[in-house]
């Protein structure tokens, strides 16, 4: 656990160093979803199942116990970032987007492209799609 904060605390540090650009943005993005996770944990416009989803994927990121370790070069904190990916984009689909973005602290455009298109809202009057079983057919 010591060596991934040292090695997030390191990531953040080399950010600030770096001219603005997609270098600056890769290494700010592992910190900046830390922050976005416990930030959106603290807030009371999350639901309590997306709430358990962002501290597991925060507990996870911050754990020494992973399934690729985090002292392998490069691979080792991808799956950190697939987790806090995959946590991030559930709560994308419970929480209004405005609150992602007021949670993130890096650039609004790579949140925006981590979470993909908006999906338009359901009309509540159309007809629910209904799913077949094989069987039925």
């Amino acid at each position: 656990m010591l060596v991934l904060g040292a090695s997030c605390l390191v990531l953040a540090l080399v950010a600030r160093l770096l001219p603005p650009g997609l270098a600056k943005e890769v290494a700010r993005f592992v910190p900046c979803c830390v922050q976005a996770v416990f930030a959106l944990r603290r807030d009371p416009r999350v639901p309590r199942r997306a709430r358990y989803v962002l501290a597991f994927a925060g507990l996870y990121t911050l754990s020494g116990i992973n399934v690729i370790p985090d002292f392998v070069p490069v691979i080792g904190l991808l799956d950190n970032v697939v987790v806090l990916v995959v946590a991030l984009r559930y709560a994308s689909r419970q929480v209004a987007r405005e609150v992602l973005i007021a949670a993130w602290s890096g650039n609004p455009a790579v949140l925006e492209r981590l979470l993909g298109r908006r999906r338009p809202p359901r009309d509540p009057d159309a007809p629910r799609r209904r799913w077949r079983r094989i069987r039925d057919r």
